[in-house]
């Protein structure tokens, strides 16, 4: 939850209002592929109820992504097919953000756009430190990692945390009807 805390610190209302009018709203149920290793995808996803399994062919269960996460974001950022499959752990609410219309958007509001890949590349390298750590096997932190994730994640949400939740609720509310 920390790291959409983060995103949405970073992004505007006019840019929560507008993720959720061109989001498409879908529940997935227990066991469903949302992103299959090797096939293209074309949204970015994020996890509005439930839980995610994050697994790779011939190694296994990597990681579980809880409320909040986003996946399917290194499709923005390079054209290699996802190099994960992810599916849903009991049933799941995701809203779907169609690639094409968020590049739109990124060439046509620079602001949005900035925005918008300055906390895709903090939510990016954080990922990356945390699964070389877990992959890693060693039990000791790794300092570097931990002093940028605190820098660039905790406190930037503890800047904005009031703000953030208040944006995520907002949107969770517009998209589920409560």
């Amino acid at each position: 939850m920390r790291k959409v805390l983060y995103i949405f610190g970073l992004l505007t209302d006019a840019d929560i209002d507008w993720m959720a009018r061109v989001g498409i709203r879908r529940r997935l149920k227990d066991g469903e592929i949302l992103i299959e290793q090797g096939k293209p995808i074309d949204s970015i996803i994020l996890l509005l109820e439930g839980q995610l399994s994050v697994a790779v062919r011939d190694v296994g269960p990597l990681a579980r992504l809880g409320v909040g996460e986003i996946v399917g974001e290194m499709s923005m950022v390079d054209s290699a097919p996802p190099s994960a499959t992810v599916a849903a752990e009991g049933e799941c609410l995701i809203l779907l953000l169609d690639k094409k219309i968020l590049l739109q958007k990124l060439t046509t509001d620079a602001p949005f756009g900035c925005r918008f890949y300055n906390a895709l590349a903090v939510f990016l390298a954080d990922r990356l430190r945390e699964m070389g750590h877990r992959l890693s096997g060693n039990d000791e932190q790794d300092l570097a990692a931990e002093t940028i994730s605190k820098d660039e994640l905790d406190v930037a949400i503890l800047d904005n945390v009031s703000m953030a939740g208040d944006r995520f609720d907002r949107m969770l509310k517009v998209l589920t009807g409560v």
